[in-house]
């Protein structure tokens, strides 16, 4: 079946597979463009849930709730590890970005590795273990490494370190013998991403690319600019650009890499098909966001300009923080005057569970990160403080 070329304009009804909090910001970016959404999330208390004009609450592979979903003028996704085969099927329907292939790309680290090299681009040095005869000596040159699931991982889950091929066949099994990958350790100097908007060859963008720190393997701050010289920025674009282009990518796409060396060497770690957490910074500091651009190009819009309006740091906030029963002292970031605070909505609190987010905007991003960790460190204390008093009144 073929489609039209034409744009989606509003008040089409627009669908997306997953009602997260990215599904919630991409419903209050088509919301506020004019369109209507549908929701489809088994979660009754789905974020996205409260700003949709439908919710579907029903498995991502639920027949009936699929057959409702092609009544959507364009249908997309909040993550990758929704149904690839229901993301193909709805494309017989209506128009599905990104593809159904681009998605199950995305959720199998070893089919991405394939495709990041047949893109002429550089991956970190790593050994596909799908068994355990394939444990043997000729793997020590990847040790130490990381071993990690070859699909479903993500937050540092499904990945163990390992320096010995004892220790490997150990993490192996503890990981269930399933397929992995197994990863040399890297002399990285810093991690970066870079969103990509992309329609089509002529008609992409990307955004600024941000400098990621992480905290157990879950993303703590986005530094944007990143402290690293522009050509490698620069080289990062390109990378995306490059790497989108071989995917034939239609949507956003975010594109992790690891510098590494003292030569600041590009490696690309791996791809999600749709805004990412990295991109959140979007919201408050640039000329566009990367919903808005999902909602655009899934619509057949060009992307919209990305330019960077001020310098900033992106800060998650994780359910660590949260006292009993209590909701955390939010005055410690609405206090200040150039910090957002975006809270999710999420129902169920739990340690490592992101929960939001704030960005603080200043003249350049060293100031932004340093004022974003002590605004992150007051919350923590200033909530325990508050979680203190209301003990000590309570007895």
């Amino acid at each position: 079946m073929s489609f039209s070329s034409s744009c989606i304009l509003p008040p089409a009804m627009l669908g997306i597979l997953g009602g997260g909090q990215l599904g919630a910001m991409f419903t209050i970016a088509a919301k506020t463009m004019g369109y209507q959404v549908m929701v489809l999330d088994p979660d009754l208390n789905a974020p996205a849930a409260q700003y949709a004009d439908v919710h579907i609450c029903a498995a991502f592979d639920d027949a009936a709730a699929l057959q409702n979903m092609t009544r959507c003028a364009a249908v997309t996704t909040e993550f990758e590890n929704v149904n690839a085969d229901s993301m193909r099927w709805l494309a017989k329907f209506t128009q599905v970005s990104p593809s159904g292939d681009c998605v199950a790309i995305a959720q199998d680290r070893q089919e991405e590795k394939e495709w990041i090299t047949k893109a002429g681009l550089a991956t970190v040095p790593f050994a596909i273990i799908c068994n355990d005869s394939d444990i043997d000596s000729h793997l020590e040159a990847l040790l130490p490494g990381i071993l990690k699931t070859a699909t479903l991982g993500y937050d540092g889950k499904g990945q163990i370190t390992v320096g010995t091929i004892g220790e490997l066949r150990a993490a192996f099994m503890q990981l269930q013998n399933v397929r992995c990958v197994l990863e040399k350790k890297i002399d990285l100097r810093a991690e970066i991403s870079v969103v990509v908007a992309r329609l089509n060859e002529q008609q992409v963008a990307c955004f600024p690319p941000a400098e990621n720190q992480h905290e157990n393997g879950i993303l703590a701050y986005s530094l944007v600019p990143a402290r690293l010289p522009r050509p490698v920025l620069l080289q990062a674009e390109h990378m995306a650009l490059k790497l989108a282009h071989i995917l034939n990518y239609k949507g956003v796409l975010a594109v992790e890499m690891f510098v590494v060396g003292s030569e600041m060497q590009l490696v690309v770690n791996e791809v999600a098909p749709r805004p990412h957490n990295s991109g959140h910074y979007t919201l408050d500091a640039c000329s566009s966001d990367q919903f808005q651009q999902q909602v655009r190009l899934m619509c057949g819009l060009p992307p919209a300009a990305t330019k960077l309006l001020q310098p900033c740091c992106m800060a998650n906030i994780l359910g660590d923080i949260w006292p009993a029963d209590r909701e955390p002292d939010w005055c410690t970031v609405l206090n200040h005057s150039t910090a957002s605070l975006h809270l999710y909505g999420k129902k169920q609190v739990r340690p490592g569970r992101k929960m939001g987010h704030f960005t603080v905007l200043a003249d350049d991003s060293e100031q932004a990160w340093q004022t974003a960790q002590s605004l992150h460190l007051r919350l923590q204390n200033n909530t325990q403080n508050l979680y203190s008093t209301v003990l000590n009144e309570l007895c």
